[in-house]
């Protein structure tokens, strides 16, 4: 497999990246402004990363492993359109917060098109003509609303994060399809089936990772900052400023001795 390929498969990797490899500093900008620090609680970061990917080696892997043998690929595949399709809705309205009307109307009608016609979300018929996914959450329209990114965190089991992000969470877990079910133990069941189908889709990905990268939190680190600016400025963010360079020191005007 080609970088390509890890490049359009980051999005959902970094989503499962909770149980995959896995104050308040504000940081201006997503490498950090002059003087500020990115990653201020690497240490503590770094423990929560080994957890994470502590635990997707020992539970979530060899799960998704034998999910991805024993479940049709064209299963899973439905999986994603129902949980795609309610991230279709739960964009509509971060678009609109956002002001931007033709991707909330194109996230309005994917909606609508999959939840007939697509028997619930279960096939992407939208796709099918051409409307495509925008995905955008409410860190996102934090963003957009002039909210710094702010210090990088990993959370247990959520994975990668920024303040501003981490702020965002609630919200995008209240557009879960699991909290359309007061049973809690469907709830569960729904959260669990979301995290292991979209690994058993990642291992490829994550076996590319694991040969491409010399420090997998570094890489996902800076990844994951990177995609996050892109998305929020819709792929065209502002050039970063550079940082000030150290002033000369002044030339004496006394002779040499």
């Amino acid at each position: 497999m080609k970088m390509s390929l890890l490049t359009r498969c980051l999005p959902a990797l970094l989503i499962v990246s909770s149980v995959v490899f896995g104050g308040c500093a504000t940081v201006k900008d997503a490498r950090g402004g002059p003087g500020q620090r990115l990653d201020p609680w690497e240490n503590w970061n770094r423990k929560v990363f080994s957890f994470n990917e502590n635990l997707d080696q020992y539970a979530l892997k060899p799960v998704a492993t034998v999910y991805a043998r024993v479940v049709p690929q064209f299963v899973r595949r439905s999986v994603d359109n129902v949980f795609g399709n309610a991230a279709d809705a739960w964009s509509a309205v971060n678009n609109v917060l956002q002001g931007k009307w033709e991707p909330a109307f194109s996230d309005v009608v994917r909606f609508s098109t999959n939840s007939v016609i697509g028997i619930g979300g279960v096939l992407d018929v939208a796709s099918e003509f051409g409307l495509e996914h925008h995905f955008e959450d409410f860190g996102q329209t934090l963003g957009r609303w002039g909210f710094g990114p702010g210090a990088y965190i990993v959370w247990p089991l959520i994975g990668p994060s920024t303040v501003r992000d981490s702020i965002g969470i609630p919200f995008d877990r209240a557009a879960s399809p699991a909290l359309l079910i007061n049973n809690g133990a469907a709830q569960y069941a729904i959260v669990g089936l979301q995290i292991v189908n979209t690994r058993a889709n990642l291992l490829g990905v994550s076996r590319l990772l694991d040969e491409i990268a010399l420090d997998k939190y570094t890489f996902l680190r800076d990844a994951y900052l990177q995609r996050r600016r892109s998305l929020v400025f819709d792929g065209d963010a502002p050039d970063l400023p550079d940082a000030p360079e150290a002033p000369l020191p002044a030339a004496s005007s006394a002779p040499p001795k």
